[in-house]
């Protein structure tokens, strides 16, 4: 049984968590479907899907913050680390109460979390990087047919155009 003290410390911690769940099941969500928005190459969604993905990130940041102060308070008042507070740490110290194994669940439920976010958004920069790789190519492509051969005219001059199979020299020869 928990005292009233570490009760409201507990639940402060508990809503904080449940808080940072949800948004970091938005941000799950939002990086799924940016494959989708790269795939398709749709600019304004993308705008669209980065700009969420900031107010994403800034309310986590938030809410981590949070989360840093509720553990080191209920650390302070159940013996764990305060410099340094880890879920699992404030779960065993709270063992035998329900309050242990919520925290192990939610705890749980943000590693798995985390650790999918993190593989999502690595695959989606690796296509990124290999599109705008391929798009580059494309582009010095271009580039190289625009400007065209160097060869050398008539009178040593030399002579630029957009050609890029070779240059017929002459039918006379």
């Amino acid at each position: 049984m928990m005292d009233a003290t570490v009760e409201r410390a507990f639940h402060k911690l508990e809503s904080n968590l449940e808080e940072l769940t949800k948004i970091y099941r938005s941000l799950l969500d939002i990086v799924r479907k940016e494959k989708e928005i790269l795939l398709k190459a749709d600019r304004e969604a993308l705008d669209e899907s980065n700009k969420l993905k900031e107010e994403l990130l800034f309310k986590l940041r938030a809410q981590d913050s949070l989360r840093s102060r509720y553990a080191m308070e209920l650390a302070t008042l159940v013996g764990a680390d305060v410099e340094n507070p880890r879920l699992l740490e404030l779960a065993q110290k709270l063992a035998g109460t329900p309050a242990a194994d919520r925290l192990r669940t939610q705890h749980a439920a943000l590693d798995i979390l985390i650790k999918r976010i993190t593989e999502i958004n690595k695959d989606n920069e690796e296509y990124t990087k290999s599109a705008l790789s391929t798009l580059n190519g494309a582009l010095n492509n271009i580039k190289d047919t625009l400007s065209g051969k160097k060869t050398y005219g008539g009178k040593g001059q030399v002579k630029q155009g957009p050609q890029v199979a070779g240059n017929f020299v002459s039918k006379e020869a």
